[in-house]
């Protein structure tokens, strides 16, 4: 009666283990897909979002730079319908001169092209020789310019489907229409910059029609048209064929049959608008490597389990039968599940170095962008500069040539630094304007000049401030104007027997630049901001250094002076508004 009693206490016992034990694997399996699902939700959405960000700060990042180039092109006919030089030319019809002219001012303001069209709309001096004699008579440009009193923006579909961009402005003289400067401005170099990016890119006029696009079929069309001749997905996957060499994967990978993200940002100039398309790839690749992780980590948990449970049955069965064919059955389940176990591993090693490329690729794609966005602008006055030398080469000019390639090797240097600077890179969205530091401003402008000061042997003292000067600015355009204060203060003490340059930096209730050079002084300091006054001689330069600085100065809320100095020489400087601290920690916690 006692063994029976016994038996059956086993026997419930053992109902009540197993039922435990099932319990617990559902309960396993259970907080398994939760987890799972939970995680795909929440990184899904926090990944997206993440693309999302990155995709608007380069929207924005492109937008400024679009703009950018759209206004510092904008100034340029208004100064140059005030030359007296191409005024006199259209007057006495003698324009042996004008197209060598135009040429100087391209190689100094960096337009893509300059053309003079006589009171007729003849093209009577170029850049570009081969228009010379072409008649523009009927085009928008030509007409719109003598209606208008101001610089007239016009945008024409070229016949490849390509748009051509000018700003044109009626010449006067004496109450008189006598002709008009025409200025070509090159956006199709931002297209091609776009295209080395995972995105598609495309500008769109106040009308709703595409200006410039990543894709050429979409240019001339309406953004609903665009996408059913050419979808997103397909231009995408175009921009990303011209960096395949990126990765050994086909590019077919990341674009084919997937959906993309649509972000628009608004353009300030005449109603355009940018849009971009990013695909969802990135995004369920890095979800899909955190859920791999997850499943490895659960199936690992599940083979303990059951590796215990097997373990307690083996005891049982020795408990019970003692049997060396059960035990050898055991050894071989125990093998298995060892087997098993280790592949897992190696699948989670497998899940792990696919995580640790998939972040590669993506930290690849922003320093990529980064790097074209970098060296965008000391690339493109390399161009200018080497197309001047080639040109003053053909005309025996070889000291000319001879300082444009000073200054290419100043612009390798400085884009060396950038490349140096690009491995701490984790710059987050900026607007048009942002915090500059004068101190490293003023480096980078030396470091640009110092071949031109060693080979002058003039000497530089400088005084500048133990604590950072911030300010709110575009750095490239505080750069520009301390390479031309510095240049004219290298000019004006050539052939002084001990040439001498201070530069002094002080932080008050304003950022204050002082220029001092030992020279011979400023004879007329009235017109010495007037656009086309120079005292250099003829080629050196056309007198547009200083007034475009001033207009900088003027846009960055500042004021630049000039006066001659007590004991001889120039005196140049530059006050604007200092950024405190205060705003500079609002301006961080802003970005």
């Amino acid at each position: 009666m006692s063994e029976r009693v016994d038996d059956q206490t086993t026997e419930l016992r053992n109902a009540l283990l197993s039922w435990r034990v099932r319990a617990a694997l559902l309960l396993l399996m259970a907080l398994a897909v939760a987890v799972i699902g939970f995680t795909n939700v929440f990184l899904t959405n926090r990944f997206t979002e993440t693309t999302r960000n990155r995709a608007e700060v380069r929207l924005a990042l492109y937008s400024g730079n679009l703009l950018s180039e759209l206004r510092r092109n904008s100034i340029v006919p208004q100064l140059l319908a005030r030359d007296p030089t191409l005024i006199s030319a259209l007057n006495s019809a003698d324009f042996s001169q004008s197209t060598q002219r135009l040429i100087s001012f391209v190689e100094e303001i960096g337009a893509a092209s300059l053309m003079l069209l006589d009171r007729d709309g003849r093209a009577v001096a170029a850049t570009d020789r081969n228009r010379l004699g072409s008649t523009h008579r009927s085009e928008a440009y030509f007409i719109e310019a003598q209606r208008s009193n101001a610089t007239v923006f016009t945008a024409m579909q070229k016949e490849a489907g390509n748009f051509g961009f000018t700003y044109s402005r009626r010449i006067e003289d004496q109450g008189q229409t006598i002709g008009v400067i025409l200025v070509e401005v090159d956006l199709a170099k931002f297209e091609r910059a776009w295209a080395g990016i995972s995105d598609a890119v495309l500008v769109t006029n106040s009308e709703g029609i595409i200006i410039l696009a990543t894709e050429p079929r979409w240019r001339g069309r309406t953004e609903a048209e665009a996408l059913n001749v050419q979808p997103a997905e397909g231009a995408i996957e175009r921009a990303i064929r011209l960096t395949a060499d990126w990765t050994a994967l086909p590019p077919d990978a990341y674009v084919s049959g997937e959906a993309v993200m649509r972000n628009e940002t608004r353009i300030p100039f005449r109603g355009w608008r940018m849009t971009s398309f990013t695909t969802y790839s990135s995004v369920r690749e890095r979800v899909n490597g955190v859920l791999a992780l997850e499943i490895m980590g659960f199936a690992i948990l599940l083979a303990l389990a059951f590796y215990m449970l097997s373990r307690r049955t083996a005891f049982r069965m020795a408990l019970f039968q003692r049997e060396s064919a059960d035990l050898r059955a055991l050894n071989m389940r125990l093998q298995r599940e060892i087997a098993e176990r280790e592949r897992m591993a190696k699948s989670l090693e497998v899940a792990e170095q696919t995580l640790a490329q998939s972040s590669k690729l993506a930290a690849l794609g922003e320093m990529s962008a980064a790097v074209s966005h970098e060296l965008n602008q000391p690339l493109a006055a390399m161009k200018t500069y080497l197309a001047g030398a080639k040109l003053l080469v053909k005309r025996n000019r070889p000291d000319e040539a001879l300082a444009s390639f000073h200054r290419i090797d100043d612009l390798i240097g400085r884009m060396g630094a950038i490349t140096r600077q690009l491995k701490s890179y984790a710059r987050k969205g900026a607007s048009e304007f942002h915090p500059v530091e004068l101190r490293e401003a003023l480096a980078s402008a030396l470091s640009m000049m110092e071949p031109q000061l060693k080979q002058g042997h003039v000497r530089i003292n400088r005084v500048l401030p133990q604590q950072p000067v911030t300010i709110m600015g575009d750095r490239v355009r505080v750069e520009q104007v301390m390479v031309n204060l510095i240049r004219n203060a290298f000019d004006a003490v050539k052939g002084v027997a001990e040439p001498e340059i201070d530069i002094i930096l002080a932080r008050g209730e304003t950022a204050i630049l002082t220029v001092r050079d030992n020279g011979h002084g400023i004879e007329d300091l009235e017109n010495l901001f007037e656009p086309f006054y120079t005292t250099k001689q003829p080629g050196d330069g056309v007198g547009l250094g200083l007034a475009i600085s001033s207009g900088i100065v003027n846009d960055l809320g500042g004021r630049l002076t000039a006066r001659n100095g007590e004991t001889g020489g120039a005196v140049f400087e530059i006050q604007l508004p200092i950024l405190n601290e205060d705003d500079t920690e609002r301006t961080r916690a802003a970005e």
